[in-house]
């Protein structure tokens, strides 16, 4: 398990944590996760590179994601086991989406720029880590032949809605790091 430490001034570098400690406590705590899956297939954890807080938008905002960099049409499998929540299209944003919430709604995984999704993938499908849920493209604001695959994730109440929640760091969680260099 690791600790994330909301409002860390490292952009939520995730902590070591004790075994045991598997539900976030209140508003404000420290939260506990799993290492995630490389959500790329054939993708090494090493390969990873933290885009997170990097300038978008001509410094306009900040990245709350990592970009993982692939070729298109690689595989996107999930990162954790989940419900696929929402299937969406954001034009001028992640273009073909999709999300994942945990099993005990306190998560929610974000894959944007997918190419397409996977055959049968519809929402309210129960997945597993590691299970075929797109592939990687250039939709939305990606910039055409930019293939990525933008990955994000947020600590959710159970009641939130998908598109809500506190963006936090995922990549100590894909690095298999303690915290981010």
């Amino acid at each position: 398990m690791i600790r994330i430490v909301p409002g860390d001034p490292e952009a939520s570098v995730a902590r070591p944590a004790a075994q045991t400690a598997e539900a976030p406590p209140a508003a404000g705590g420290n939260w506990t996760h799993p290492l995630l899956v490389v959500p790329v297939q054939g993708v090494q954890r090493s390969q990873i590179v933290d885009t997170w807080g990097q300038a978008r938008a001509n410094g306009a905002r900040t990245h709350q994601a990592n970009d993982i960099m692939a070729p298109g049409g690689t595989p996107v499998i999930a990162a954790a086991p989940g419900v696929i929540e929402k299937l969406f299209y954001s034009e001028g944003g992640g273009g073909i989406t999709l999300y994942v919430r945990s099993p005990d709604r306190q998560w929610c995984y974000y894959y944007a720029h997918l190419q397409r999704y996977a055959p049968g993938v519809v929402e309210g499908m129960q997945v597993k880590a590691g299970e075929l849920l797109g592939y990687v493209g250039d939709t939305g604001n990606a910039g055409t032949g930019n293939f990525h695959l933008h990955f994000a994730m947020s600590h959710m109440e159970p009641a939130e809605s998908w598109w809500k929640g506190q963006p936090v760091n995922p990549y100590p969680l894909l690095a298999g790091r303690r915290s981010a260099p």
